[in-house]
């Protein structure tokens, strides 16, 4: 039986995309560990929509806000995406780029977060969010460059199957 060099390329893209999503999961649960917080997510860019979208998440929301879109031009995930830098805030109800809109839209309003671009030279991929520390302390500069290093890993995965899917996209 002779196999199809496209179906092994699909074939590798699948295995791929599984092997991304539980990258990108394994990820925002490190992190939310790591920083002991509620919640993180990794929320991705679909340029065609211009939107973000939820693509793994650990703690609040982990249920429900997986494939959750909103405009990548809202809150502070699409300020960190529009400017391409890393953001603390420790009281979002002060910041005018806070969408509690948006935030409420998804069932968890956080008091303060950090959150990371997922790079890929100077193209944004994406968005890594922490949000309210279990002790309340506060994120630094610290949080924000070891952050920083969770987003560079979420970014190479997302960067990999992309690659990987138009690669396919080229064969078909």
């Amino acid at each position: 039986m002779t196999m199809n060099p496209n179906d092994a390329v699909t074939a590798g893209v699948m295995a791929g995309e599984e092997a991304h999503k539980e990258l990108l999961e394994s990820i925002v649960t490190v992190a939310r560990a790591f920083f002991d917080a509620k919640a993180a997510s990794i929320t991705l860019l679909d340029a065609e929509s211009g939107e973000l979208v939820f693509e793994a998440v650990s703690g609040e929301g982990a249920e429900t806000l997986p494939g959750t879109r909103f405009p990548a031009d809202q809150g502070v995930a699409g300020f960190v995406a529009s400017a391409g830098q890393s953001l603390v805030l420790d009281d979002v109800s002060k910041d005018p780029r806070f969408a509690r809109d948006v935030a409420e839209g998804t069932g968890y309003v956080p008091k303060a977060l950090i959150a990371a671009p997922l790079l890929r030279g100077e193209d944004v991929l994406g968005v890594l969010s922490v949000l309210d520390r279990n002790d309340e302390s506060r994120f630094g500069l610290k949080e924000m460059g070891l952050l920083d290093l969770f987003a560079h890993q979420a970014a190479c995965a997302v960067s990999v199957v992309q690659a990987a899917r138009d690669a396919r996209g080229s064969l078909e």
